[in-house]
């Protein structure tokens, strides 16, 4: 099983791909496109599909801290709906609350420049992403 992890976002999309035996993520690539054009990101993510031989994609999914869901949410769901017409694959939505957080403290302890951060969050947020789904599913 080889899964990618995406963390949409209006202007980017942060993808991070597993080894071959779906257990350890790396980041991949940030790909990014003008504001709302969620079309080119289903290509973009087909593309690396087809290339990386991926069986499954996990979606992050944001839900506010009190488990309600918001626009950005739905606006997940309908590209997991169009990205699964498109792919032909599984879309696993995984909640991704507090993913942000934690790459940003991570990223800070680990000394790492403001610019380098701001460039390397989004993918950084779907490793941690990929990474969860595929621990939860381990065990």
């Amino acid at each position: 099983m080889k899964y990618i992890g995406l963390d949409l976002g209006q202007r980017t999309l942060g993808v991070a791909i597993s080894d071959e035996l779906g257990m350890i993520a790396r980041a991949y690539d940030t790909f990014r496109f003008t504001d709302d054009d969620y079309d080119s990101a289903i290509k973009y993510v087909k593309d690396i599909c087809a290339k990386e031989k991926v069986t499954s994609i996990v979606l992050g999914y944001p839900k506010h801290m009190n488990g309600d869901s918001g626009i950005r949410a739905q606006i997940s769901t309908d590209f997991k709906n169009n990205l699964e017409n498109g792919t032909n694959l599984k879309v696993i939505l995984e909640d991704e609350r507090l993913t942000t957080v934690i790459v940003d403290k991570t990223m800070i302890m680990g000394n790492v420049r403001r610019k380098d951060r701001k460039a390397k969050k989004d993918e950084m947020a779907a490793v941690v992403i990929l990474q969860n789904y595929l621990d939860r599913i381990s065990f």
